[in-house]
């Protein structure tokens, strides 16, 4: 079994503000973003980081880049090509007004096919042009308490990251590193020729157990303390990790992102961020939990040891 190995977060970080004259991808009015950014305590913070370099048993999604649109179904749901531009990973069908039910009707371009759920992160461009991916990878892994992890309920959704970050330092759940090469950074590198930009980006373990979303779309989650859950959220269900590798390198690099209530094409690294909406087959989920998480597995997208 093949076996990557995530690089440590660099400690130097470089600050970089957004380009004001950043290329507007909207022309609608302007709205609220605030969803989208995300302050995290120095706890939360330290506790990101520790588990990041935790290993774990799992198993793997891949998936295509399916489409790109203004929309973010958690963020904004029910308003159509308000928000920045996102890339949608898996299902096919993911707009502004998906539901577990629109999910579970549509298709998906993942493997295995009994994941119809939605992922997306903002789009990458390099030199004011969308590049899709040329690989997306998702583990869902056991990095603590394993033997006691539960399948993601039906319908639940969560955000991660902080699409307002204004430095490197306040977005600790993304990575980004260079293939071929184990550094990472918040913010982009200059990845060499013969290398290409790849980023990982890393979800909380802890459900509170009772709620599918809450009003910032993150408070129902949380990332475990010391590797244990708080007390507030004490269901333990399998960490998400995105690994999204893109067919470039050098520099030129940016993101879809907001300015002043404007979308732009501009967004430094360190705003990247991620969304899941959970459409799986629930046997399949449960069966893949079992089998691999809690079992102590390895596995591939078959969900076999």
């Amino acid at each position: 079994m093949h076996v990557r190995i995530r690089g440590a977060i660099g400690i130097a970080a470089v600050a970089v503000s957004l380009v004001a004259a950043g290329l507007v991808v909207g022309q609608r009015p302007a709205v609220s973003h605030a969803g989208h950014s995300h302050v995290y305590s120095a706890e939360q913070a330290r506790a990101v980081v520790e588990q990041q370099a935790v290993p774990g048993s799992e198993f793997r999604v891949t998936c295509a880049s399916s489409h790109r649109r203004q929309d973010d179904p958690i963020v904004f749901q029910n308003q159509s090509g308000v928000s920045h531009m996102h890339e949608f990973f898996g299902n096919r069908t993911t707009n502004a007004f998906s539901t577990l039910t629109s999910l579970r009707a549509g298709s998906t371009n993942c493997n295995p096919i009994s994941d119809k759920s939605a992922y997306w992160v903002p789009t990458l461009y390099k030199n004011g042009q969308a590049v899709a991916p040329d690989s997306v990878t998702i583990y869902y892994q056991g990095i603590h308490d394993r033997t006691r992890a539960v399948a993601h309920p039906q319908g639940l959704r969560y955000v991660v990251g902080n699409a307002k970050a204004t430095s490197p330092e306040e977005n600790p759940a993304a990575r980004w590193s260079c293939t071929t090469q184990s550094p990472s950074n918040r913010d982009f590198l200059n990845c060499p020729p013969g290398t290409k930009v790849e980023t990982y980006l890393d979800f909380p373990t802890c459900w509170n157990g009772r709620d599918l979303d809450s009003a910032n779309h993150r408070d129902h989650m949380a990332f475990a303390v010391g590797l244990v859950c708080p007390s507030s959220h004490p269901v333990v269900v399998p960490r998400l990790e995105f690994l999204i590798t893109y067919p470039v390198n050098g520099t030129g690099l940016s993101l879809g992102g907001t300015l002043n209530g404007a979308n732009v094409t501009s967004a430094p690294g360190y705003t990247f961020h991620g969304d899941f909406m959970n459409a799986w087959d629930p046997a399949e989920l449960e069966r893949r939990v079992r089998n691999c998480i809690n079992a102590g597995y390895i596995c591939g997208v078959d969900g076999t040891p």
